[in-house]
């Protein structure tokens, strides 16, 4: 047997044995990590809905909203909007701004004030009402920043699904309910205009496809 002879016969097991190695790492691992269901990927993948479709307006801008920073995103919008005549704003709620989508009734029953630290400027306190969606007058910054006043002016919203999956599991055992039924809950109670997309930062992406330029809300 030759010196190369001997060596090529060596590889070939080895390469043998690592393949195996590698294979069993690999279907170990698989085993071992378990996606939640909104990462995994679904059977048939597309590129979503048309949204937020063709926008109208010389000027527009998105608004990232991830934090509910005190209600500033939807300032953000207005005060984009103030100074435009032709302009069109859209809002992407995600993350720990997602609540802003949601009806009063939901706030009050799952806690959402108290569990994310949002305090109601009327009163103070942890919210137990949404406290941008038809507040009183003077109790906002602007009375034009509110979620239904912005709505009504044309502004497009956009609210995350993967957040509403997500925080709706989170806060279910507050309402004495299942994950399933607290997602179903809070679908059903999204502000009426408000649109559930795939995720938030798929909406920043659509907007900004769609010819806007960026603003971070916090």
């Amino acid at each position: 047997m030759t010196h190369s002879t001997a060596v090529t016969e060596d590889i070939a097991p080895r390469r043998s044995f690592f393949g195996r190695l590698g294979g069993a790492m690999v279907l170990g691992l698989a085993g071992f990590v378990s996606k939640p269901l909104y990462a995994q990927a679904p059977a048939t993948r597309t590129d979503g809905p048309n949204w937020p479709g063709t926008l109208r307006g010389r000027h527009r801008q998105v608004v990232d909203a991830y934090e509910a920073n005190s209600g500033f995103p939807l300032a953000f919008a207005h005060t984009f909007l103030f100074p435009n005549e032709s302009a069109t704003a859209v809002v992407i709620l995600r993350h720990g701004a997602f609540p802003i989508a949601l009806g009063n009734a939901v706030w009050e029953k799952y806690k959402i004030g108290e569990s994310f630290k949002i305090i109601d400027p009327e009163t103070k306190a942890p919210a137990i009402k949404n406290p941008f969606l038809r507040p009183k007058p003077g109790v906002l910054l602007v009375d034009e920043m509110a979620v239904d006043r912005l709505l009504a002016r044309g502004v497009i919203f956009g609210a995350c699904n993967v957040a509403l999956q997500v925080q709706s599991k989170m806060l279910a055992a507050n309402a004495g309910v299942s994950a399933e039924e607290a997602a179903k809950e809070w679908a059903a109670n999204v502000v009426p205009g408000i649109t559930i997309i795939p995720s938030g930062t798929w909406g920043v992406n659509r907007a900004q496809e769609a010819g806007c330029t960026y603003c971070a809300g916090g």
